[in-house]
């Protein structure tokens, strides 16, 4: 795997605490105008991507790392903890893709990709990635302030949309659950519906555990009683 690592160009950064895997902690939206971000650059053109690196410290930010389209992506993430990616590529082969997909999924970040050509297959592909911001017809300094922005702005709606549609879907879990659970205590203690909700939640309780939780768990025990 190719890394360049953080050379004399960049001030040397101060200790930082660990950081998790969770974007939310560090939301660059507490950052004042997006400025002093630590970002992943990711090209093949090292001409390119020098263009692309005095543009960003140019504008305040820390390059924490440099990759080519072959190395391991997630594990720059994972290793590096960036901000924001920056990826300027020719054309975006289907790997890179991939690769930008899975960090999506597991370590989501805010993802700018310049892309010198493009079709409209590549470009869904793109969005389906994660991709927050995808230009094409090259890299323009000027706009990359923001372009940030967007993409930061983007980011931070879907990772909304996506944390509420989670609860929302663990809260038609925990009713479907309660339901087969009271029904499961109405059959076997001869209970009404009302009596049954009541010694559920009461188990639940005692045992210290979310009333949902504790009807799967009742669940799972009556299936091998």
């Amino acid at each position: 795997m190719k890394v360049n690592k953080l050379e004399a160009s960049q001030p040397p950064a101060s200790p930082k605490p660990q950081r998790s895997s969770s974007y939310s902690d560090k939301s660059p939206s507490s950052k004042m105008a997006h400025r002093g971000l630590r970002v992943m650059l990711v090209d093949d053109d090292a001409s390119r991507l020098l263009m692309l690196e005095q543009a960003l410290v140019a504008e305040g930010h820390v390059i924490v790392v440099r990759l080519d389209t072959q190395a391991d992506l997630l594990a720059g993430v994972t290793v590096h903890q960036p901000d924001v990616i920056f990826i300027d590529v020719d054309a975006p082969s289907r790997d890179t893709l991939e690769s930008l997909g899975q960090i999506h999924r597991e370590r989501p970040r805010p993802i700018v990709l310049f892309a010198a050509r493009s079709d409209a297959e590549t470009a869904h592909r793109a969005v389906h990635a994660g991709v927050s911001a995808y230009v094409v017809d090259g890299l323009h300094p000027t706009r990359l302030s923001a372009l940030l922005d967007v993409a930061i702005a983007r980011f931070e709606v879907h990772q909304a949309l996506s944390q509420e549609l989670t609860v929302a879907n663990a809260r038609l879990a925990d009713q479907r659950d309660i339901e087969r659970a009271k029904g499961l205590l109405m059959k076997r203690r001869k209970l009404d519906e009302g009596e049954a909700y009541a010694m559920l939640r009461k188990m639940a309780m005692d045992r210290k555990q979310r009333i949902g939780d504790y009807a799967r768990l009742l669940l799972a025990a009556s299936d091998v009683l």
